[in-house]
């Protein structure tokens, strides 16, 4: 299970850069206007063999009278609520400001460690700058440029030994667990109750490791699994908070600690960008899918051709990652509720699946033979042999050619179709990689 590292501030001190920076992406949009992130992005930083996500933030203002700003506001105290670690961000150019101030009034009344970056140090010049920042009573200012990356490796450093030591969940080992996400009021309580509401005596609540995800073991009807659920845990003082980033926030770490993940969409709203955001940290964190559309016992049309358009659509917005199930369901008539479970369980089954090397040469080489990789320059690719890779999280397979370096992604996307259309793997991400013979 990864720590949590949100990045907050006021408007314009660079926390998109730096979110880029120690992500290695550019999904963050940089720009000089104030105020431009105020959809959250959510990253995954490595250093030095520790991995933690990481939360970019909007600008946080105090005492102001745009909407928007009001949004992010509260959108930031929840990230720095739900995070381990909070990274602040000040402007070294422009120095302190009351701004500052009053964010760092916040941030020590909270009990989290809090790092203090002092941003936009592209030169010497500015070094000097930095004491003017004592003032805010959060300790010892680390200098960075997000833009050019100095000074970054010297925070991380730092951050990394503030992060508390990945724990080993407390759960029984090889039991699958199942994670139930989405965004609020697709129906994710609902269909919880649905699976545990007979006989609640077979089903034991144990405290999970993390504070915010509770595993339910669950183990009739042939069953054995726990439930990692997010639903039903918000405070009640916390109501005014957003809720679609609250989902998110809670999300990521129930994403971390699952192996499938059945993914909850209201079947009378359609797929929106909140669930493409909850796919997305599926998919960064290679977990298996499952796709639900709760509340199917709403919709007038429940034709043939309804559903298959229904489909499509979903599968267009996930592409290129479409080999996934995906059910029509109802928490609340428990339509389709038992699918659900065998479904996950054999999509847990497919992520396990173990294939021989005989076996992967017979039915792979012939392919290979009668559609080869495109010479480029010339040069042509010849794939002599193929093995999966054993104990890896999910499906890995190794293709080993004589000029690995030049086969492109769409062949190896080829083959990555070819797998799946001769063994099943559906609902489970695989790795492909071409290395040298």
């Amino acid at each position: 299970m990864s720590n949590l590292v949100a990045i907050v501030g006021r408007p314009n001190v660079g926390k998109s850069t730096l979110f880029n920076r120690l992500t290695n992406s550019r999904r963050a949009i940089v720009s000089d206007e104030a105020g431009t992130t105020r959809d959250r992005q959510y990253g995954k930083c490595e250093w030095n063999g520790r991995e933690f996500s990481v939360v970019d933030t909007g600008g946080w203002v105090v005492n102001s009278d745009d909407i928007f700003e009001e949004e992010i506001r509260k959108q930031v105290i929840v990230a720095t609520e739900e995070a381990d670690l909070v990274l602040f961000l000040v402007d070294i150019q422009n120095g302190m400001t009351d701004l500052d101030q009053d964010v760092a009034q916040i941030l020590r009344r909270s009990k989290l460690p809090v790092v203090l970056v002092a941003n936009k140090a592209d030169d010497g010049k500015h070094l000097y700058d930095q004491y003017e920042f004592y003032k805010l009573g959060l300790g010892d200012p680390f200098c960075v440029s997000a833009a050019t990356g100095s000074g970054t490796g010297d925070l991380l450093d730092f951050v990394v030994s503030k992060l508390k030591t990945e724990e080993v969940d407390d759960v029984e080992d090889g039991t699958p667990r199942f994670a139930v996400v989405g965004r609020p009021n697709a129906g994710k309580s609902s269909i919880i109750n649905a699976f545990i509401g007979e006989d609640r005596n077979i089903v034991t609540d144990i405290a999970g490791t993390t504070r915010d995800s509770i595993y339910t073991k669950y183990d009739k009807f042939g069953f054995d699994f726990y439930l990692v659920d997010t639903a039903g845990i918000r405070r009640k003082n916390k109501v005014t908070e957003d809720l679609e980033f609250y989902s998110v926030m809670r999300s990521i770490r129930a994403i971390e600690n699952s192996d499938v993940c059945i993914l909850m969409i209201d079947a009378t709203r359609g797929i929106e960008a909140q669930d493409m955001n909850i796919f997305q940290l599926i998919q960064k964190n290679n977990k298996s899918l499952v796709v639900v559309v709760n509340k199917w016992d709403l919709v007038e049309d429940k034709s043939q051709v309804a559903v298959k358009t229904f489909e499509n659509a979903i599968r267009e917005r996930m592409a290129p990652f479409v080999d996934f199930p995906i059910i029509f369901a109802s928490a609340v008539t428990k339509q389709r509720i038992f699918k659900v479970l065998e479904t996950a369980k054999q999509v847990y089954l497919n992520r396990k699946i173990k294939i021989g090397t005989s076996k992967l040469n017979e039915v792979m080489l012939p392919i290979v033979e009668a559609t080869p990789p495109p010479s480029i320059k010339g040069k042509y690719i010849k794939i002599k042999y193929v093995s999966q890779v054993p104990d890896t999280q999910i499906p890995t397979f190794v293709f080993y050619a004589n000029l690995p370096q030049y086969v492109r992604e769409n062949y190896r996307r080829f083959l990555e179709n070819k797998l799946r259309d001769n063994w099943t793997l559906t609902g489970t991400p695989i790795n492909v990689f071409i290395r040298q013979k």
